[in-house]
């Protein structure tokens, strides 16, 4: 009776041990699933990363470098599948419809404009600091200048103010309001003439 009971216990053990042992495994290949980089076999969960896609997108329209999005997505997409993912339509193809969508909502405009206008006020400080450039011209770089440097708002000239008061009631104690003209005569600013004007345009 012993001999059974400790037979049966041997095989309960057994029988645990090989259960744990199973689940050791299975918990260890998925922690290798989740820091092995994800491999072309399965490029789904890369075609639903829209932050990838969109970053390749802007790689081809040559916003950004191909160093740079292979240093950032490192972690994610290993050398044999950036390699093979050339060769992949179906990403491809989600790679154009990015590039399409941005077309469309301006976002490829503007950021191709905000890469181009940062090159404005090296250009600009040639044409202001060129003592052979012409006056006017370089009044025009340092007001341009002035302005991308956004130096806020500008405090504006006083200006004196003037009003005409004429009193048509006399000495009447009962004054009608319609009798008392008010004028405002602040003077106006005198406005360049198109002389003047058409001569700072050349």
């Amino acid at each position: 009776m012993d001999d059974t009971n400790t037979q049966n216990e041997l095989e309960r053990w057994r029988e645990q041990a090989q259960h744990w042992h199973g689940e050791a495994e299975r918990l260890r290949k998925e922690l290798e699933a989740r820091q092995t980089p994800i491999r072309s076999s399965d490029t789904t969960p890369l075609i639903e990363n829209h932050a990838l896609i969109e970053d390749l997108a802007r790689y081809q329209e040559g916003l950004v470098e191909k160093a740079a999005i292979k240093k950032k997505w490192r972690g994610v997409v290993d050398e044999k599948t950036w390699n093979e993912l050339g060769g992949d339509d179906a990403f491809y193809d989600a790679i154009e419809a990015e590039k399409l969508r941005r077309v469309r909502n301006g976002q490829a405009k503007r950021e191709r404009a905000q890469q181009h206008i940062t090159k404005a006020p090296g250009i600009l400080d040639s044409i202001m600091s060129n003592p052979e450039a012409n006056e006017r011209h370089r009044i025009d770089a340092v007001k341009a200048l002035d302005a991308l440097a956004d130096p806020g708002p500008q405090s504006a000239l006083p200006v004196d103010k003037f009003f005409i008061t004429i009193d048509l009631s006399g000495d009447s104690k009962i004054k009608d309001p319609r009798d008392i003209l008010t004028i405002d005569a602040t003077p106006l600013k005198t406005p360049a003439t198109t002389t003047e004007e058409d001569d700072w345009k050349r």
